[in-house]
Order: structure tokens, then C-alpha cells, then sequence
């Protein structure tokens, strides 16, 4: 918590003579009379407005200080800060084709992969990590960004019935995939940068042909990390028919050499993972990547919280006068 006037501060010190003057001062000044003896005060009974005898003192002081305190504005402590952290720049690349459905991996291709980047995105909170999706064509779902709230709300939100409903060409366009992740790095100052991509097919659609793009990519100083998802042989896949749905071995079709030309040309990796337990063997070896420094630009807003503090001096106020002019009233 922060004061946006802290000079009104300096005023508690006022506080201290006024204390000193109560402890004392304050018995001398009020009024009496002389007895001969208060023996006879001795054994008499305490009555409870013996207890409340100095409360209107120490209300006085709670009104004092918590007035003050508002006065200074106190404010939370949420603002723009800059900060240099340690991260590399990452692009997902994920293929959500309708092959993706099939469901040798549990519950099927696609909830497995996003399941594992979840886990490896909330492993790595410092890297500027984007997404990009393609089936028959690619586009960003995420741009690259350190709010990685955005971005696994993003990656929830991902389908892959987004081509059988028409919202996107069904296919595998590898290569507008790895060109659409590289126009999000290209112009990236970080010393490592570098494209996952997953797909379970191969190159049948795009302008752009993979080993193209993986030339433009190495251009640039990208690496690519390639990853076959999907078991070896067959995999069952589901069919609706008759509002019923059926399931099919439709036989896994990995272009593993292409996948790994790719890698080989941009200094990446290829990578085989017919199951989930392999996925994450996957991702644990690209954790191991370089990092490197990076600033980043934070917000927060700024809140007023002197209202409580006021809230509490009128109170404390309140509570002095009924006790001085009710329970400890005296006489002139």
C-alpha cells in the first residue's frame, strides 16, 4: 500500500506530546476535592465505569490516527511496471483436422495434445507463447504473450469439429501452419526461438509446401520441434450414422520423413509419440531449451482505500462522544 499525499503523515507526530500531556498532566487538570482520608475507597466495589474510565482517551487517538491515515490517501500499489525476466519466444503449431478425432490416444488425439501443452505452458510462466491452429488452412488463435491466462483460455476453446462444421478446410496444410508460426517470430529479438509443431497426417493441402516453409523458417533462425501424434498401424476412429456413432480402424497415415526433414533443415527435432505417456516425454526435452532475457511491460490498476480508513475515524469518534455525554458523564 502506497500514499498518494504520505506528507500528512509527518502529523502523528502529534500524537506523542498529546500522549505525555494525558499521562501527566490530564489527573492535575481535572476537577477535585481534598478528603482527609481514602482509606474508605479502598474496599469500595469497582463498578464498570471504573474500566471505561480512559476509553474516551483512546477513542480520541483512533480518530486522530485513522483520520490522518485518510488524509494521506492510501492507495493500493497496482501500477505499470517494467521487469526483465528469462523466457524464449514459442509458437504452437496444432493440427485440428478431423483426424484428430481419432481416439488411439485418450480420450482422443486432439483433448490428449491439448491437455500436455497446458501442462507444459503453466510449466514455463516466463515464455512469450502463441498458438497457431491448422487443419486445411492456419491462422493464430493466440499471438505470442506472457498472459498465459489468454492463452490456455484460448487453447480450451480449440475444436476439432471447427472443419466439420465449416469453419475451416479439412485437410493437413503443414506448411501454411509452419509459415503462419514463423510470421508471429520473424520479427522476435530473443536468442531462442522456436515452432512446436504437432500433426498426425500429411501435407495435403496449402500453397506453401512444408520443406518451403521450413526454409523460410531457418532463414529466420526458427527452430522447428516436429512431433507424429498417433499409434502405429491403425487407430480406431468414430463415424455418426443414424444419429448413432460407430467407430472404424482407419489406418494412421504419418509422413515421418518429411516431419523430420523439417526438423533436420531448422537444427529441431523429430519426435514419435503414439501415446500420451510419449507426449510428455516430448515436452520435457523441449523444456530444456535455452532461455534468454526478455522485458516485459505489466498493468494493474490503482484503487483509493482511504474509505475505510474514515469509516473507522468517524466511528471511533462517535463512540468517544456517546461515552463522554452518556456512561461518563460528569457533573459541572
Amino acid at each position: 500500500m502506497t500514499f498518494a499525499n504520505y506528507e500528512y503523515l509527518f502529523l502523528l507526530l502529534l500524537l506523542i506530546p498529546y500522549i505525555v500531556w494525558y499521562l501527566l498532566c490530564h489527573d492535575k487538570s481535572s476537577p477535585a476535592i481534598r478528603v482527609s482520608s481514602t482509606d474508605a475507597y479502598r474496599i469500595a466495589p469497582k463498578t464498570f465505569r471504573t474500566y471505561l474510565l480512559h476509553m474516551p482517551f483512546l477513542c480520541r487517538i483512533v480518530c486522530f490516527t485513522a483520520a490522518i491515515l485518510a488524509l494521506a490517501r492510501p492507495q493500493t500499489s497496482n501500477n505499470w511496471t517494467n521487469k526483465s525476466i528469462e523466457g524464449i519466444d514459442i509458437m504452437l503449431c496444432m493440427d485440428v483436422s478431423t483426424s484428430m478425432l481419432a481416439e488411439d490416444l485418450k480420450p482422443n488425439r486432439i483433448e490428449a495434445a491439448k491437455k500436455v501443452a497446458i501442462e507444459f505452458i503453466n510449466g514455463r510462466p516466463n515464455d512469450n507463447i502463441g498458438l497457431t491452429v491448422f487443419a486445411g488452412e492456419a491462422y493464430t488463435q493466440c499471438p505470442m504473450t506472457v498472459d498465459h491466462a489468454v492463452l490456455l483460455n484460448m487453447l480450451n476453446g480449440m475444436r476439432v469439429d471447427m472443419a466439420q462444421r465449416g469453419l475451416i478446410e479439412d485437410g493437413t496444410a503443414i506448411g501454411m501452419g509452419i509459415a503462419n508460426a514463423v510470421t508471429r517470430l520473424k520479427d522476435s529479438k530473443a536468442k531462442s526461438k522456436v515452432v512446436i509443431l504437432l500433426t498426425d497426417g500429411t501435407n495435403n493441402r496449402g500453397q506453401i509446401s512444408p520443406n518451403t516453409a521450413a526454409d523460410i523458417a531457418k532463414s529466420f533462425g526458427i527452430r522447428v520441434y516436429t512431433i507424429g501424434v498417433g499409434s502405429n498401424g491403425t487407430a480406431p476412429y468414430p463415424f455418426v450414422v443414424a444419429g448413432q456413432t460407430i467407430y472404424q480402424n482407419v489406418p494412421v497415415e504419418i509422413d515421418t520423413k518429411t516431419l523430420a526433414s523439417i526438423a533436420a533443415k531448422t537444427d529441431g527435432e523429430f519426435y514419435r509419440a503414439t501415446n500420451t505417456q510419449k507426449l510428455h516425454e516430448v515436452y520435457q526435452q523441449i523444456d530444456q531449451l535455452e532461455k534468454t532475457k526478455m522485458n516485459v511491460k505489466q498493468y494493474s490498476k490503482r484503487y483509493e482505500a482511504f474509505g475505510m480508513f474514515a469509516l473507522v475515524a468517524v466511528c471511533a469518534l462517535l463512540l468517544e462522544l456517546l461515552l463522554r455525554y452518556s456512561v461518563l458523564k460528569k457533573l459541572p
